[in-house]
């Protein structure tokens, strides 16, 4: 099967459905391991003590948030350009994960800033437009 076989939504839902399982629990056993390492090994920071290991979660969900929409102004521009059915599929179902990802960003966020800065919230043009970017 080529990679060009998997353009065909039927094919697609096909191939999707017999390796989610899989990747499931490939993924569940890496994020655990992933946690455990970032939260009890890491040693802590000189300065910033153990909330540096907030990081290890706060960095990832921002990557990932913002990834994810990307993948929602790429696939929009694919669905509009080209008006391939997997395309809006595709940007739907990376919606609310961007949201959850972005949501977990500004809480982890908060709650390193409070120890660091003296204040849950600034109003940072960053932070401002990655909560303008979450409600949207």
């Amino acid at each position: 099967m080529g990679l060009t076989d998997l353009a065909n939504p039927t094919r697609f839902m096909g191939y999707s459905a017999r390796i989610i399982p899989w990747l499931w629990a490939l993924a569940a056993i890496v994020l655990g391991f992933g946690l455990y390492m970032a939260l009890f090994v890491s040693p802590e920071d000189y300065q910033q003590g153990a909330t540096v290991r907030i990081m290890y979660i706060h960095v990832p969900a921002a990557y990932m948030g913002m990834g994810a929409y990307t993948l929602i102004a790429i696939s929009s521009i694919g669905t509009l350009v080209w008006r391939h059915p997997l395309a809006d599929v595709s940007a739907r179902a990376a919606a609310p994960i961007g949201a959850a990802f972005t949501f977990v960003a500004l809480v982890t966020g908060s709650l390193w800033g409070k120890p660091m800065w003296g204040a849950w919230w600034v109003w940072d043009a960053r932070l401002t437009s990655v909560l303008v970017l979450f409600l949207m």
